[in-house]
């Protein structure tokens, strides 16, 4: 039994391959965050500073709480005669 033992300690830490596995996810997982933050940097759109058009309606319109403007827009329009 204390043979067994022994020779458990003698192995170099370089042939455990439960080592290899955790050292291999980790060394994963930081060149990929390396990858990720690359393509954030690169990737980064343009700040907008300037007001853009957007279609949305204006005004009165736009500042209509949520269910009114939806049973505005669900009621048809009135036909004059």
């Amino acid at each position: 039994m204390q043979t067994q033992l022994q020779s458990a300690a003698l192995v170099p830490w370089w042939r455990v391959g439960v080592m290899w596995f955790v050292v291999g996810g980790l060394g994963v997982v930081v060149a990929g965050s390396f990858a990720l933050a690359f393509t954030a940097v690169r990737g980064a759109d343009i700040v907008v500073t300037e007001s853009m058009p957007t279609g949305r309606p204006t005004g009165t319109q736009a500042n209509m709480p949520a269910i009114q403007g939806r049973n505005h827009a669900a009621t048809p329009p009135l036909v004059s005669r």
